[in-house]
C-alpha cells in the first residue's frame, strides 16, 4: 500500500478548501475590501493548518501499538464489540478537536482483512453513545499472529466526511497515513484483552508516533 500523502505539507482532500479561502482573499485584496480580506485571508491560515500533515517517527519493534490519530484519550474501557470484532476487547478513543492534526494512522503491523462504511448521526464525538450511532468508518487489521485490532473513524458534531484511502487485502503497516476526518472526530481502537497498555485516560498522544500499546 502506498504512503499517498508523504511529503506534502497538507493531504490533497485540503487543497480545494485552502484554494477557495486564498482565493477569495486575493479577490478581496484586488477589491479593496480590506477587513473581507482579512477575514478570508484568517481562515485560509486556519484551513491549511487544519488540513496540516506532518512528517511523524514511526517507533519500531514487535507487538507495538500506536496512536490512530493525534489528540486527548478519553476513554480505556472494555466492552463488547457487537459489529465487528463479536467479542470483548478494549476500546481506546482518542477525542480529536479542530486544532489536532486530522491524519489518521494505521496501528499496527498486519493485513487490512475489511474496510465498512457505516452512515449514522453527527453527535457530539466525545459522547458515549457516539460509538455505536455515528457515521463512521471501521477498519479491520489481522496481525501475523492473527490477533484482531479495530480501528474506527468517528465523525462528530461538525465533521461530516471521512476520507479512507486503504482497501482489503493491503498491508497495514504501523504509522502509516490512511484517511482523515473533516472538522473535528474521534478515532477508537478496539486491542484484544490482555494488551499491555501505555497511556490512561486524560494523556495526549500523537498518531502514527505515541505508543499506546503492547499485543501480548
Amino acid at each position: 500500500m502506498a504512503d499517498r500523502a508523504v511529503g506534502i505539507p497538507i493531504v490533497k482532500e485540503g487543497i480545494p478548501f485552502v484554494g477557495m479561502t486564498g482565493g477569495i482573499t486575493l479577490l478581496s485584496g484586488m477589491m479593496g475590501w480590506m477587513i473581507p480580506a482579512v477575514i478570508a485571508g484568517g481562515f485560509t491560515l486556519f484551513t491549511a493548518w487544519f488540513f496540516r500533515n506532518p512528517h511523524r517517527v514511526i517507533p519500531q519493534g514487535p507487538n507495538l501499538v500506536v496512536a490512530s490519530g493525534d489528540g486527548k484519550v478519553i476513554a480505556i474501557e472494555e466492552e463488547f464489540e457487537p459489529r465487528y470484532l463479536k467479542e470483548r476487547s478494549i476500546r481506546l478513543t482518542i477525542f480529536l478537536n479542530v486544532f489536532d492534526v486530522h491524519v489518521n494512522r494505521i496501528p499496527c503491523e498486519g493485513i487490512i482483512e475489511d474496510v465498512q462504511y457505516q452512515p449514522g448521526l453527527f453527535l457530539v464525538a466525545s459522547k458515549p453513545e457516539a460509538t455505536l450511532k455515528n457515521e463512521q468508518n471501521a477498519l479491520m487489521i489481522r496481525t501475523a499472529e492473527g490477533m484482531k485490532v479495530l480501528c474506527v473513524q468517528v465523525a462528530g458534531l461538525i465533521a461530516r466526511r471521512i476520507v479512507c484511502w486503504v482497501s482489503p487485502k493491503d498491508r497495514a503497516v504501523r504509522g502509516e497515513r490512511y484517511g482523515l476526518i473533516r472538522f473535528g472526530s474521534r478515532m477508537d481502537t478496539f486491542l484484544p484483552l490482555g494488551t499491555k497498555l501505555r497511556v490512561a485516560v486524560g494523556d495526549r498522544v500523537k498518531g502514527g508516533e505515541t505508543i499506546v500499546g503492547e499485543l501480548q
